[in-house]
């Protein structure tokens, strides 16, 4: 059974940074493609960025690009997300989501391409 659980969320002042983590259990390291995700209060859940299986290829949404980095170590099954010059509209609960399949690393932007989510941590940013 695939599990996947995020940390490090918090209430950060804007312009600080935060790593989110995300902890896959029941599957090997490089089994999953994985991906991030945020739903805002009120707001509907929104692609932030997605990396491949090997970890060779990123893709992320155009509104974080340059802020927002997705990382992974297959060998602690785990995925980062490095988040920097936050913004109070970062203001989100962010959610790590995983499929074994392989597609294209675009196709990953579609949180229908994903099996398994986590809990989700929630990231608040003061201005």
């Amino acid at each position: 059974q695939v599990q996947l659980v995020e940390s490090g969320g918090g209430l950060v002042q804007a312009g600080g940074s935060l790593r989110l983590s995300c902890v896959a259990s029941g599957v090997t390291g490089r089994s999953l493609a994985m991906g991030w995700f945020r739903q805002a209060p009120g707001k509907g859940r929104d692609f932030v960025g997605a990396i491949s299986r090997s970890g060779d290829a990123t893709y992320y949404a155009d509104s974080v690009k340059g802020r927002f980095a997705v990382s992974r170590d297959n060998a602690k099954n785990t995925v980062y997300l490095q988040i920097d010059s936050l913004r109070p509209e970062d203001t989100a609960v962010y959610y790590c989501a995983g499929d074994l399949r392989a597609y294209r690393i675009q196709i990953y932007a579609q949180a229908s391409s994903y099996t398994y989510w986590g809990q989700g941590t929630q990231v608040t940013v003061s201005s």
